[in-house]
């Protein structure tokens, strides 16, 4: 018989007002208050708790406050930055590779609800919130992977190395390694080539 919390891994449905997934939220939630009320020169505390609250965290990794995870199913590669408001519904494991850049108020959610209205009845529950059954879906992001301001990442998504995804779009199926895509629902535009490299860029070059 799976727990709550292995049916939730797997991608099974699973009640969120189990008491074990309980009491990780609720830890969760308390670390990142802390980490959200600290100064910028409080890098030692704020290492402090990601390690806690993450699967795994690699070196140099930045995260701007004020952040938002759920239960800390996060795994995340050195190098890499994400600015202010990100927010992790970290049901299911979120991968985010090495070196990858992440704009403000960016979300990766790997939480889904049933399509039927019937399924997704709620029932309040003895600490006074109220919840249905859920099940969720990973999401990865490989290395080098650019994220621009206000994107959505959607369940079930992976999007590949190299790829930059343009502010304000919906991700909702797979992206390929070394492309640009942009909107709602995320498109690809076109590969990514030696021609988009800064060495191009005359107005940049210019001005140095």
């Amino acid at each position: 018989m799976m727990t709550d919390r292995e049916k939730m891994l797997q991608g099974a449905l699973y009640n969120p007002a189990d008491k074990e997934l309980e009491k990780i939220r609720l830890h969760v939630h308390a670390q990142i208050k802390k980490y959200n009320l600290s100064e910028d020169t409080e890098q030692k505390l704020r290492q402090e708790i990601l390690k806690d609250i993450t699967g795994s965290l690699g070196e140099n990794v930045t995260i701007q406050p004020p952040v938002y995870f759920d239960y800390g199913n996060l795994f995340i590669g050195s190098d890499s930055f994400m600015n202010f408001r990100f927010t992790a519904i970290d049901c299911a494991k979120i991968e985010i590779g090495e070196n990858v850049l992440m704009g403000p108020c960016v979300t990766l959610a790997t939480a889904m609800h049933p399509m039927l209205a019937e399924e997704r009845k709620t029932k309040c529950h003895p600490d006074g919130n109220i919840y249905g059954i859920e099940y969720a879906l990973p999401i990865r992001i490989a290395d080098h992977v650019w994220v621009g301001s206000n994107v959505v990442v959607l369940p079930g998504v992976c999007i590949g190395k190299g790829a930059v995804i343009g502010a304000g779009s919906v991700v909702t199926k797979d992206i390929p390694a070394g492309v640009l895509a942009v909107g709602n629902p995320c498109r690809v535009v076109r590969e990514l080539t030696e021609a988009d490299s800064m060495r191009w860029n005359t107005r940049v070059s210019n001005s140095c």
